[in-house]
């Protein structure tokens, strides 16, 4: 079942998004050259008790820190550690969540650390970020779960790969339904597979954490002995972005965004619904 919020359940949502907001512009800061990844779980941990909030993900599961912090080849749920130092080149991709009141955010960002990227990881982190815009710009009523994922996985394979090749939507992995709790159903694929269906309905008051994860080639991954970090199975450097938005009467609210979407949105001719929180 999918769980449909009020606007004042919405309205709590927007608060727990922009302490998230928050954990991702201080974790951005923190993450250069001689850092390590524990560190940044640390930074997390403290915005989180200035605002008052509690983390979704330090125990789900039994997963054992604050934040997932996934570097290079890692696509998803690394676990930070004092081992785990950055350094110049490095790209890492920060996941992290809060609760406020029994209500959760989840957003995810690839950032550089320090300089000297090559071309192909830039390129990479922007087609996986503007992916993730598309298919938030498809959520819009009347449609269904799938346009979502075509709208991600058409602007994907429309970019060209420098050096050639396709990018690797990765596949056991996607977005989810947000709310009371922070993975809820519907399961939402970043490609369109037609044993699926084509999905509920989006109506207003319905809730999703959009997360493509893109590689330099494999879309296929494994987990490594510590039963949570993903890598890609041929070793090739991933993105990860993610925003959790809701769908109401006025379109569509980036929850999770410092502007809830507006400037965003704007660029992609779409009109972001007001935020309630002013």
């Amino acid at each position: 079942m999918v769980q449909i919020k009020t606007s004042e359940q919405i309205a709590k949502m927007r608060e727990a998004g922009l302490v998230v907001a928050a954990i991702h512009a201080a974790t951005r800061e923190a993450a250069v050259p001689g850092a390590t990844t524990k560190d940044l779980d640390q930074v997390a941990r403290k915005v989180l008790a200035e605002h008052n909030a509690k983390p979704n993900f330090l125990g789900y599961g039994g997963f054992p820190a604050t934040i997932c912090t996934s570097v290079n080849e890692v696509v998803v749920h690394g676990i930070p550690s004092d081992d785990v130092v950055l350094k110049d080149g490095d790209v890492i991709s920060v996941d992290c969540g809060a609760i406020i009141d029994g209500w959760h955010g989840d957003a995810a960002y690839t950032a550089f650390v320090g300089s000297g990227h090559a071309p192909e990881l830039v390129e990479l982190s922007r087609v996986t970020e503007e992916s993730m815009w598309a298919g938030i710009a498809a959520m819009k009523q009347g449609n269904r779960l799938v346009d979502v994922s075509r709208a991600i996985e058409t602007y994907i394979r429309r970019q060209p790969k420098p050096g050639g090749g396709k990018y690797g939507i990765i596949e056991d992995y996607g977005g989810h339904g947000i709310g009371t709790e922070m993975h809820m159903d519907p399961h939402l694929l970043n490609y369109v597979d037609r044993r699926r269906g084509k999905g509920p309905k989006l109506v207003p008051g319905f809730c999703l954490a959009i997360e493509p994860m893109v590689s330099l080639g494999t879309p296929k991954t494994e987990v490594l002995q510590d039963d949570w970090t993903v890598i890609t199975t041929d070793g090739t450097w991933s993105s990860h972005w993610e925003h959790s938005v809701a769908l109401t009467e006025e379109g569509p609210l980036v929850l999770t965004s410092p502007d809830a979407g507006k400037a965003k949105l704007a660029e992609l001719g779409i009109v972001a619904a007001p935020d309630p929180l002013g």
